[in-house]
């Protein structure tokens, strides 16, 4: 059994990336509806009433059976260079509500001013596979403060989140062979480009094409040419040969501009020169047409010409159904550049991530647990300080639990699946558990260790490992169990009722409050 809390972490001593991209502050980067929110708790004397949040995402993107956890690195460079600086502040004065006069009181600008983050935030450690309902963070303070840092969470780790995970299916399809993440250009803006760059990583790329990401993150750069190259030539023979010579140590020639198979002909004879003068032709990289076909054909050009070694690279529009498909077709691939499909999150618009209220208490009182009601029986939210539990049994992950807090849990009980309670099975008895909240933000500062991104890489690989192979499939995938205890369940369904005026003893309909 496991159950820890780590030591403090040093104070940063070099800027963090937050600050070495963007210099004014980014308390602004949020909702003016957080605002107005914070404002009211403000205006009504609840500025130091507690709160609980929790961060989650109801179903799973790409229709898989699995998710990535990322995005908590830039959360923390957030939460800990968070403030309000007197552009901020001089720009809110100026917002004008409906009838003109100013939408909010100096009073509140002056508690804006002086505010400093007192919540505690407990996260899944980067890397980690998740699960639907289950809370990637928790968020317990001064529900002021609570409320203005909803939005800047959701965009972090709804994100990158969601190209992790994206990633972690590439790298599944490739069967472990390196794809190199080429998405810059047809990235979100700076932002979503950089912030890919790095979740592409974690989730399983081997490098980038974007330079900045390699220097910000420390992640391996790689990059041949365009067919501009090419073109900017009389002909394909002396574009490749100057290619050569201008960078023999990392020759990798683009042969699709014009013919593909007389393009691999031609990098043969460029490869040739490159050994006459030691160096040898690293690989060549398919674009278009027939990626089986010509990948097969190139490879044996190759091999009868004594390249063996030279390496084919596949680009083109790929995803992780389309390298699954060229690796059953034995297409002769040894490294994917995926770009358009990876860093947009192709076939997800967005991870779908929210952030509810689950509890309040007055301070020196009792939480009051919050629920939020829906018609649509996956929307309605969990009460109560949540916590998961993770079982693992020979390595293997088994079973996700979440449950309350304060309440524990028991020696001998159940576990309900959130959306259907006719389904339960008993709380995984004597098998190894971890509980994955942990503290990462406590009285201003980060705590805890904060892996380097190798480690973050490396433990989304480990994750991968403990899962069932029917899990990781791309085709109706097996669901992962995952439950409310069942107090937690009960407790739910009781301010179910309550919310909808139901009596649960009698079943009579009463008043809604």
């Amino acid at each position: 059994m496991k159950s820890s809390e780590p030591a403090q972490a040093p104070a940063a001593t070099e800027p963090s990336q937050l600050d070495r991209l963007y210099r004014p502050s980014l308390a602004l980067l949020t909702d003016l509806y957080q605002l107005t929110m914070a404002y009211a708790y403000w205006h009504a004397g609840l500025r130091e009433r507690e709160a609980v949040f929790h961060l989650y995402f109801r179903g799973q993107p790409y229709r898989g059976g699995f998710s990535v956890a990322c995005g908590l690195d830039r959360v923390l460079d957030y939460l800990e260079r968070f403030g309000f600086d007197e552009e901020d502040l001089a720009y809110l004065a100026r917002l004008p509500g409906a009838d003109g006069r100013p939408l909010f009181a100096p009073g509140f600008l002056d508690e804006l001013r002086g505010l400093r983050l007192s919540v505690e935030v407990d996260a899944l450690p980067e890397g980690t596979v998740v699960f639907p309902h289950e809370p990637l963070l928790r968020v317990k303070g001064p529900i002021l403060q609570g409320q203005i840092l909803e939005t800047a969470l959701l965009s972090a780790i709804n994100f990158e989140t969601l190209i992790a995970t994206k990633a972690a299916r590439m790298s599944l399809a490739a069967r472990g062979e390196p794809i190199l993440e080429f998405g810059l250009r047809r990235a979100q803006g700076f932002d979503g480009a950089l912030s890919a760059s790095r979740a592409a990583y974690v989730g399983g790329c081997t490098a980038t094409s974007n330079v900045l990401a390699g220097r910000l993150f420390g992640i391996p750069v790689r990059g041949t040419h365009a067919h501009s190259w090419v073109m900017a030539f009389d002909d394909e023979p002396a574009a490749f040969e100057a290619y050569a010579r201008a960078m023999p140590n990392n020759t990798v020639l683009l042969v699709d501009t014009y013919d593909t198979l007389q393009g691999v002909q031609r990098a043969i004879e460029t490869g040739r020169r490159l050994r006459e003068r030691g160096h040898e032709l690293l690989g060549i990289r398919l674009d278009s047409g027939d990626l089986a076909y010509l990948s097969i054909e190139a490879r044996r050009l190759l091999d009868e010409a004594g390249f063996t070694r030279t390496a084919i690279v596949a680009s083109n529009e790929l995803d992780e159904a389309t390298i699954d498909s060229l690796k059953q077709q034995e297409a002769a691939i040894n490294i994917w550049g995926v770009g358009t499909r990876l860093v947009t999150g192709d076939g997800q618009g967005a991870l779908g991530g929210v952030y509810k209220l689950s509890a309040v208490r007055d301070p020196g009182g009792s939480w009051q647990h919050r629920l939020k009601l829906s018609e649509q029986v996956f929307k309605v939210s969990t009460p109560g300080i949540q916590q998961v539990r993770r079982y693992t049994q020979g390595g293997e992950f088994v079973a996700d639990m979440i449950y309350e807090a304060e309440l524990g849990v028991p020696a001998e009980g159940w576990m309900v699946d959130p959306t259907d309670l006719t389904r339960r099975r008993p709380i995984p008895a004597g098998e190894n558990w971890e509980d994955l909240l942990v503290p990462v933000f406590r009285e201003g500062r980060v705590v805890g260790p904060r892996p380097a991104l190798e480690a973050v890489r490396a433990r989304v690989q480990q994750q991968l490992k403990s899962l069932h192979p029917g899990i990781k499939r791309f085709v109706n995938p097996h669901a992962y169990p995952v439950g409310l205890e069942e107090r937690l369940f009960d407790l739910k369904t009781r301010l179910m009722l309550e919310a909808r005026g139901v009596a649960r003893d009698t079943g009579e309909t009463r008043t809604r409050p």
